[in-house]
């Protein structure tokens, strides 16, 4: 077999998107997946953003996997006045994301893209997307995530729940008439959340929750998954470039880490097309300008929600409150704020 021009590493939704999005370029393309053999989580919720939709339109795998849509996102403090609420059809798109399980995704996309074993001793350019890399700067948030899937009544419908509180974010993501729960919490109430009997966590949850989205009555798939914010100084560098959770990883307060990444694939895939030698270090340094902006912004962004409504002060709630009733109130800010969060400032439009 003929040395490939592009080498992937990494066989998850960022490379094979990766992969698909560079069909019909003059470039041969070989996908490697490091992790060959390796289980995905059983549970793993994922929201893809209205522009993540387009993207996998655009590579032919979507509507190969259920999706549940999310029509609208009601955001709120615990102990706290204000609240905002996003609407898909104010922002203009026909869902503001959609959740999904990360096992389905990655096996439509797998289904389309040949992959391989072994490495190619001397590709013209190396992709790594097998996710951390070993050259990310790291910072462990002081939260780990409970992860897990439950039910109410009534069962879920097409709204998505951020709630603040004092301890880190919680989300309620609509999931197949389900929950799909991601509750930031200290790492050791999060592990004694996860370990609780059912009846206990549930009776914790509805406290912290409230009844906005109903009565919780099971839950199942619990685990504990621990936070950090990694970043990669460079995303390019002599004949390699970073893309996904090799260039970033963020916290997941907001579902912004795989949205980014997906356009990290599918810009630099338009930066190959037209590119005589993928490796070309004018070609890769086009693309690490390309993406400098969306990446900070996004990543701003998040580290802002992760962190900004910490903490139990009263004034502190009280502007919070403020900024959240603010935003409720101006129809320009939250239709800015929602495409924001779904495209990036120079993802698609």
């Amino acid at each position: 077999m003929p040395a490939a021009d592009i080498l992937i590493l990494g066989a998850g939704p960022v490379g094979c998107t990766l992969a698909l999005a560079l069909e019909g370029s003059a470039h041969r393309v070989r996908v490697v997946d490091p992790q060959a053999g390796g289980s995905l989580p059983a549970f793993r919720p994922i929201a893809l953003s209205h522009a993540s939709r387009l993207i996998l339109e655009r590579v032919g795998a979507w509507g190969a996997f259920p999706v549940t849509p999310i029509a609208s996102i009601h955001v709120s403090q615990a102990g706290a006045f204000g609240r905002a609420r996003l609407q898909a059809r104010e922002a203009g798109v026909t869902a503001l994301g959609y959740v999904t399980q990360y096992a389905d995704l990655v096996a439509a996309l797998r289904a389309r893209v040949a992959i391989g074993t072994g490495r190619d001793d001397a590709p013209r350019l190396t992709v790594h997307a097998e996710g951390r890399a070993a050259e990310t700067r790291e910072r462990r948030y002081a939260q780990d995530a409970v992860v897990a899937r439950v039910a109410t009544e009534p069962a879920s419908l097409a709204t998505a729940y951020e709630r603040f509180t004092a301890d880190g974010p919680l989300a309620l993501l609509p999931l197949a008439a389900q929950w799909a729960l991601i509750w930031s919490a200290p790492r050791e109430r999060a592990a004694a959340l996860a370990a609780a009997p059912p009846e206990a966590f549930l009776a914790q949850l509805q406290r912290a929750f409230g009844e906005r989205a109903g009565r919780f009555v099971a839950v199942r798939e619990r685990a504990c998954v621990p936070l950090a914010l990694r970043v990669r100084a460079a995303r390019a560098e002599a004949r390699e470039v970073f893309i996904g959770n090799a260039a970033q990883t963020l916290h997941p307060v907001a579902g912004q880490g795989l949205n980014l990444g997906l356009r990290d694939a599918w810009d630099l895939a338009q930066a190959l097309h037209a590119a005589e030698d993928p490796g070309a270090p004018q070609t890769l340094a086009r693309y690490g300008a390309a993406r400098r902006l969306d990446a900070a912004a996004t990543i701003g962004v998040t580290e802002a929600l992760a962190r900004g409504f910490l903490g139990d002060h009263p004034l502190a709630r009280a502007a919070r409150g403020a900024a959240l009733a603010l935003l409720d109130v101006t129809p320009p800010a939250r239709k800015f704020f929602a495409r924001r969060m779904i495209f990036g400032p120079s993802a698609l439009p």
